[in-house]
Parts: structure tokens; C-alpha cells; sequence
């Protein structure tokens, strides 16, 4: 089972490299649209996922090409900011899913179709997420790709900069 991950944040590619290698996948990365099309080209993989965001290009203009070039492939689109509008002109390209940011291994799974391999570390890697930690992760995600600028992220998330400041002040919840 070839797939390709498509994803700009190199530590969240390697992760998933790594955690769907576990699962028995032959795993390619690629961070922008011209090494993906390369690597698809090369790779032909049976699975894809996909980013919407790459960058400053839009993972939406890839989903065209590579069902062209991988006719029988399952290309799965994940993205940090979900639209009812998005979700559908990803289907209309030719996506067969569509994943919001963060996913668990679970899910991801079931989206690829396939069945995950039972193992003691799969329990501990993928335990799900308070709301908590996921405010301060994607509060994380917006900072960096604002390269640290906080009245940017606190406009981009809308919220005032001194709350923003409060809650950056605050140490993640770890669980």
C-alpha cells in the first residue's frame, strides 16, 4: 500500500509518515505542489493525502492533476479550516474525503479504508485531545505561520491580543 502526504508542516508530515508506516504503508512525503506531482508521478501511489493549505497554494488545485494521474487512488483532503464550501468543491474535484485538522489514527484510518494494526504504542499515540489542548495547539499552528506575530494571530483568530497573551502565558494541558 504506496501512499503520498502532501503537507507543507514538515513535523506533522513526518509524524504521519511515521504512525501510517506502523500501519503497513510504503509512505512518500512531499511539502509543495511541484515535489508532489513529481513524487505521485514517480510513486503512483495507491493512497493520497492531501493538504488544502500549502503553503500560499491551495491543495484544492492538486486534486485535479492527481486524479488524472491516479485514476484508482483514494485522495483524502486534510485541512486546519473546514467549510461546508470547501468540502464540496473538494468532492466536485474528485477527493473521496474530506478530514478536519487534528485527526486521530483512527479516523484517518477509516477514511483510507483500512483497518488498524493492533499495537500497545497505537493506544498511548492516539488518545484523544481535550478541548483545552486543542485551543492551545491550533493557537500554536496560527502563531507560527504568523512567524510569531501576536496581534496578526490574535486578529486571524479573533480574539482580543491581551486574551491571546493570557493564553499563551498558560502551559499546554497535557491531556
Amino acid at each position: 500500500m504506496k501512499l503520498l502526504i502532501i503537507e507543507d508542516d514538515i513535523n506533522l508530515a513526518s509524524t504521519l509518515a511515521r504512525r501510517l508506516t506502523k500501519q503497513g504503508f510504503t509512505c512518500e512525503v512531499a511539502h509543495n505542489q511541484s515535489d508532489a506531482l513529481l513524487a505521485a508521478r514517480k510513486l503512483l501511489p495507491d493512497f493520497v493525502l492531501l493538504d488544502m493549505k500549502l503553503g500560499d497554494d491551495n491543495g484544492l488545485a492538486l486534486i485535479k492533476p492527481l486524479r488524472s494521474l491516479l485514476t484508482q487512488a483514494h485522495i483524502v483532503l486534510l485541512t486546519g479550516f473546514a467549510s461546508i464550501a470547501t468540502a464540496v468543491e473538494a468532492m466536485r474535484l474528485g477527493a473521496n474525503d474530506y478530514l478536519t485538522k487534528p485527526v486521530d489514527m483512527a479516523t484517518l484510518l477509516k477514511a483510507l479504508n483500512t483497518e488498524p494494526v493492533a499495537s500497545a504504542s497505537s493506544v498511548i499515540d492516539d488518545a484523544v485531545m481535550s478541548p483545552e489542548r486543542l485551543e492551545w495547539e491550533h493557537i500554536q499552528q496560527v502563531l507560527h505561520s504568523n512567524n510569531g506575530n501576536v496581534s496578526v494571530t490574535a486578529r486571524q483568530l479573533n480574539m482580543h491580543r491581551r486574551t491571546l497573551q493570557r493564553k499563551l502565558q498558560k502551559k499546554p494541558v497535557q491531556q
